[in-house]
């Protein structure tokens, strides 16, 4: 049954059909959950006794710097599917995931900026953590120059593809880097496997715009990827009938 449903995951049409199910449940949960935990979380929450009302940043800060870091995990799952099974929908997934990733690690980038100024009294510090960071942002830049570079289809799928498993070395560096090495940055804000150090009218909001950040990642590389599968599948007679129909309903609008 489980290998039945990951053959499945390689048809165009079967993933074109199901991610159009859950595309809206995912815009609408992200809207929800973003919406609930910025206004909770910037306005209702109560002040760090340390850092006032410029803590505040991680609201949007811990979400971003977790989904740079997932999404790069998951190019590196795309990347290892596309070269073992040549599955043509993880090379689809890596490339159209990359730039949201790309994005995500930029905003924690600038929102750990804008939070290390007031902390450290600088802008940008040679931290481990911010530079394994940024190194993170070169990986993603270098997997989408590459994607763009490379005309030959297949030869830029094998290019990205081992780009991003080779560059996944750089995650545990991330994550351990406040550990291993004597840094400024503090350590984890907020993990899901360990008790949390900040009040729950504190973390709660956080939680809900964690989720918030994830269903809006998924959502958008979901529609980045059915249109790249348009794009590519545009000869076949399926994506023929779903181009016309789109084109029919915007007519009757």
């Amino acid at each position: 049954m489980k290998w039945t449903f990951f053959h499945k995951l390689g048809s165009p049409k079967w993933f074109y059909e199901i991610s159009g199910r859950w595309l809206p449940i995912l815009a609408w949960a992200a809207a929800c959950f973003v919406m609930v935990g910025m206004v909770w979380g910037l306005v209702f929450a109560p002040q760090d006794y340390q850092q006032g009302n410029s803590f505040r940043i991680i609201y949007i800060h811990v979400p971003a710097a977790f989904l740079a870091q997932s999404g790069y995990l998951l190019l590196a799952i795309a990347g290892v599917v596309s070269l073992v099974w040549k599955m043509k929908l993880a090379d689809v997934a890596l490339k159209c995931a990359a730039p949201v990733g790309a994005w995500m690690t930029f905003v924690a980038l600038v929102t750990g900026s804008i939070w290390g100024k007031p902390t450290w009294g600088a802008w940008w510090v040679w931290d481990a953590r911010l530079t394994s960071m940024l190194i993170l942002l070169f990986l993603y830049f270098g997997i989408i120059a590459l994607g763009q570079a490379i005309s030959n289809r297949e030869s830029s799928a094998k290019a990205c593809a081992v780009l991003a498993i080779v560059g996944v070395i750089n995650l545990p560096i991330i994550k351990y880097s406040v550990e291993w090495w004597n840094t400024l940055h503090q350590p984890a804000t907020f993990t899901l496997t360990e008790k949390p150090t900040m009040p729950i009218e504190m973390w709660l909001p956080l939680l809900i715009m964690v989720v918030g950040f994830y269903c809006f990642f998924g959502a958008v590389v979901l529609m980045r990827m059915r249109l790249e599968i348009l794009r590519r599948e545009s000869r076949t007679s399926w994506a023929k009938a779903v181009v016309e129909e789109s084109l029919g309903k915007r007519g009757k609008t």
